[in-house]
C-alpha cells in the first residue's frame, strides 16, 4: 500500500527481456536505507518487487500483464520515473490510499498556467472516469492529486510548483501516456452494491448502478 507522496525520482539504466515480461534496472536519485529485496517499491504507479539491491540501484521484474496495462510498455533506458516506497503503518498518509495497481492509462491532452499552478487535463476512457468525482482523488504515475473537474472523457489536475519541481508530472507534455489509478473506495462500493442483484448475471453489472438504484436504497 503506498499513499501518492513521490520520495523521489529515479532513471531507468537499463532493460531486458525476462520471459514474456521485462526486468528494469532502476537506480534512485535518493537513499534506499532500510530497503530489501522482496520490498514493494511503486516505479511510476506500479507496484513492483525489487529483485536486486545494491546502493541506490534496484531491478524488478515486469509481468506481461503489468506491460499491457501500463505505461511501461513504452519504457525506455534514461526515462525518469517517480519512486515510491510501501507505506508504514506508523507513518502519515499523507496523500490518499493508493494499492500500485493501475487500472489503465490516460493521455495528456492540454497543459495551461494560472497564477503559480498549472492546469493538466487528461483524456481517458469511460472505463475510468466512472470512478472519479469532482474533489476525489486519482493517482498519475503514483503522484496523488485531487480531481478538479471531470466527465465521460476526461479530468482536469491542478499542479503545485513543488509537485512539478519534485516528480515527472513537470517533465510531462501534451500527447504524453500516463499511468491512472482511481479512487479504489469507489471501485469497492460499486463492487458492494452490484453483486447482490447481479449474481450469476455479469453482463448486467456495467449499468446496473444508476440514479434509480440509489433511489431505492435510500443513497439519495
Amino acid at each position: 500500500m503506498f499513499t501518492g507522496i513521490i520520495e523521489g525520482l529515479g532513471t531507468i539504466t537499463a532493460i531486458r527481456p525476462s520471459g514474456e515480461g521485462r526486468r528494469l534496472a532502476i537506480t534512485a536519485d535518493f537513499p534506499l536505507s532500510g530497503t530489501k529485496i522482496g520490498d514493494s517499491i511503486a516505479v511510476s504507479g506500479a507496484c513492483l518487487t525489487a529483485v536486486t539491491l545494491s546502493g541506490t540501484r534496484f531491478e524488478v521484474d515486469v509481468s506481461p500483464e503489468t506491460i499491457e496495462r501500463t505505461t511501461l510498455q513504452h519504457a525506455k533506458s534514461g526515462d525518469r520515473v517517480n519512486i515510491e516506497r510501501a507505506l508504514s503503518l506508523s507513518g502519515r498518509l499523507d496523500g490518499h490510499l493508493v494499492s500500485g495497481h493501475i487500472d489503465g492509462t490516460g493521455q495528456i491532452s492540454r497543459i495551461n498556467k494560472k497564477s503559480n499552478a498549472i492546469l493538466i487535463g487528461f483524456d481517458i476512457p469511460e472505463t475510468l472516469s466512472r470512478y472519479m468525482i469532482s474533489k476525489g482523488s486519482v493517482a498519475i504515475d503514483g503522484i496523488s492529486l485531487t480531481i478538479n473537474a471531470c466527465d465521460k472523457t476526461g479530468f482536469e489536475v491542478s499542479i503545485i510548483p513543488h509537485t512539478a519541481e519534485i516528480t515527472t508530472i513537470g517533465l510531462k507534455k501534451i500527447g504524453d501516456p500516463v499511468n491512472i489509478e482511481t479512487d479504489m473506495i469507489g471501485k469497492y462500493v460499486e463492487k458492494f452494491l452490484t453483486y447482490g442483484r447481479n449474481a450469476g448475471n455479469p453482463e448486467n453489472v456495467k449499468n446496473s448502478l444508476d440514479m434509480e438504484f440509489l433511489l431505492k436504497t435510500g443513497f439519495i
